[in-house]
């Protein structure tokens, strides 16, 4: 039983581990070659197994030759499957960019849509003559009511001869019926 659980999580580790490699590109190693450690960039490490290999296929060493372009071929295989993540991520990223750019015109013309049937659904109204574009000249406008302002003390007088009137009138109906 524990043996399986274990062979289980060795799996699920490697895989994880091929498909999560981060930025390799910038990522240092530590490569242990047949002439000692060569450290640096996949990139780096890449060139320096190369003049390696060409400074022994130029002495005659054949064997050390082929073994430095075979270390050097593993570190381009590295540097290769990382730019295909980064490629595969950039090509995913711009799909999603796409997708969403799509949604939001759509919801753009869906509101556009509405509107407009907003719009359609109004009725039109007759347009009167105040409507009209045309700027009226001043023979068309018609010419304002003066108003009729009384100061105060005419319009208490007037009040008060509108009283005494009243008054006038109280008494000589009394008058007459008397």
């Amino acid at each position: 039983m524990r043996q399986a659980n274990k062979n289980r999580s060795r799996n699920k580790n490697r895989n994880n581990n091929n498909k999560n490699m981060g930025n390799v590109t910038n990522r240092v190693f530590d490569s242990a070659g047949p002439e000692g450690k060569v450290r640096g960039t996949p990139s780096q490490i890449v060139e320096k197994y190369e003049t390696l290999a060409r400074d022994a296929h130029l002495s005659g060493d054949r064997v050390n030759a082929e073994n430095f372009q075979q270390h050097s071929e593993h570190y381009k295989r590295i540097l290769a499957e990382a730019q295909r993540q980064q490629d595969e991520q950039n090509a995913k990223r711009e799909a999603e960019q796409a997708q969403q750019r799509a949604r939001e015109q759509e919801k753009a013309e869906q509101r556009a849509r509405e509107q407009q049937q907003a719009n359609d659904a109004q009725p039109e109204e007759p347009r009167s003559e105040s409507d009209s574009t045309l700027v009226e000249t001043p023979e068309q406008q018609e010419a304002p009511k003066p108003r009729r302002t009384r100061s105060r003390k005419n319009s208490r007088n007037a009040d008060e001869g509108q009283d005494d009137q009243s008054a006038e009138a109280q008494q000589a109906s009394e008058d007459s019926a008397a």
